[in-house]
């Protein structure tokens, strides 16, 4: 048991306390308020003022697929050899011993939501998982959690590379629609066979596809370019499929589009060169544009394009535009978590939640405040 007192706590739940106490329990928050009886057992964690928050979560990365410092044979992230690999797993290829889990668990990321990269038109599925553990299936909280899909310069850019379709954004949307088709006449045969008791044969490609298709995961799609986040919800609405617009650098352009699609956008990764011509009207203030625009938004790394550990300072420059101090700390906790699907368990402190929680000596999101603490399911896994 665990009793941190004296802290500024930013719950996510529409109460914030000045100098508040929370009590933690074979993982999880039983309790939070202002003045707490101490159990003789409690472990004390006096925050001395500190600001207290849940734990980070970054809602798009690649840790643990493309590890740091290993080169080709730490990069698990994209099969370029076919453009259409739904079947693929993120859990087969996480390494929950890449150095980066360490560098996260130090900046207060408790969750991270991690998968395929962007070379394919479906590159397979993310998961969802803590950063602490040796397991990759003990670390696991959704998985799969979104299917991967991208539009734009990457699918483009590999292919032409082989001489093979997709070479052009009318060939990544007609590959992308003919598989879902084909998903769907699988399901429907599938479904027929088992109602006859027949035989069927299955096609781990488009059993991949099934919860897509159901509404029990979102499309997870990179786009950044304005056409492109609208060709991701033209298709999402054609199949009536769940999406969240990943990247969705040049959104501000079309946010009344995305807001009335009522789709959320997880932005990013800000912090880098413009490096490619879809990229060349990145900002930090599309966050602020996108929020005001009634549209959820989430920070995201893009880990390693941005080492994962500077999340909470992406949050902090978006807010140095005129952002408002909680949406930026809602964008990398209570937002992300309900935009990944995980809200039931993390994202908030509140009571019956996991207890993944940060303790910082100031402001999470500027620069020079420290971590003090990081605690993923009730245990300290950092101090500084």
């Amino acid at each position: 048991m665990i009793l941190i007192k004296n802290g500024k706590i930013f719950t996510m739940a529409e109460k914030k306390y000045e100098n508040g106490c929370i009590l933690i329990d074979e993982g999880k928050i039983i309790e939070v308020g202002e003045n707490i009886e101490v159990p003789t057992d409690a472990e004390i964690i006096d925050a001395k003022g500190g600001w207290v928050i849940p734990g980070i979560i970054d809602a798009h990365c690649h840790i643990g697929l493309k590890e740091e410092g290993m080169g080709f044979e730490g990069s698990d992230i994209n099969e370029t050899t076919d453009p259409i690999t739904p079947h693929l797993r993120a859990i087969d290829g996480i390494n929950p011993l890449d150095t980066a889990f360490e560098e996260a668990i130090k900046a207060g990321i408790t969750t991270v939501m991690t998968g395929p990269g962007s070379a394919n038109v479906i590159g397979g599925q993310f998961v969802v998982m803590k950063t602490k553990g040796i397991c990759v299936d003990d670390m696991v909280m959704k998985a799969p959690a979104a299917m991967k899909i991208a539009f734009g310069e990457n699918p483009k850019r590999v292919y032409n590379s082989k001489g093979k379709m997709p070479m052009t954004r009318m060939a990544t949307a007609a590959l992308l629609r003919d598989t879902l088709i084909k998903a769907k006449n699988y399901k429907q045969k599938k479904d027929s066979a088992q109602i006859k008791g027949d035989s069927f044969d299955i096609d781990l490609k488009m059993e991949a596809l099934i919860p897509v298709l159901q509404k029990k995961i979102p499309l997870k799609a990179h786009a950044h370019r304005a056409d492109d986040i609208l060709t991701a919800i033209r298709i999402a609405k054609e199949f009536d499929v769940l999406l969240t617009l990943d990247h969705c650098t040049e959104g501000e352009i079309i946010s009344e589009y995305i807001k009335n699609a009522e789709v959320p956008a997880i932005v990013g990764p800000t912090l880098t060169f413009k490096g490619k011509i879809e990229t060349r009207n990145k900002s930090f203030t599309t966050p602020k544009k996108l929020n005001k625009a009634g549209i959820k938004v989430a920070i995201m790394t893009d880990h390693p394009v941005i080492p994962i550990q500077y999340l909470p300072m992406c949050a902090g420059l978006a807010v140095k535009e005129g952002w408002d101090l909680e949406e930026g700390l809602k964008a990398i906790t209570i937002n992300a978590a309900e935009i990944i699907g995980v809200a039931d368990r993390v994202g908030s402190i509140e009571n019956g939640k996991d207890a993944d929680i940060a303790i910082f000596d100031g402001n999470p999101l500027d620069s020079l405040t420290n971590t003090l603490y990081t605690i993923i399911n009730g245990k300290v896994e950092y101090k500084l």
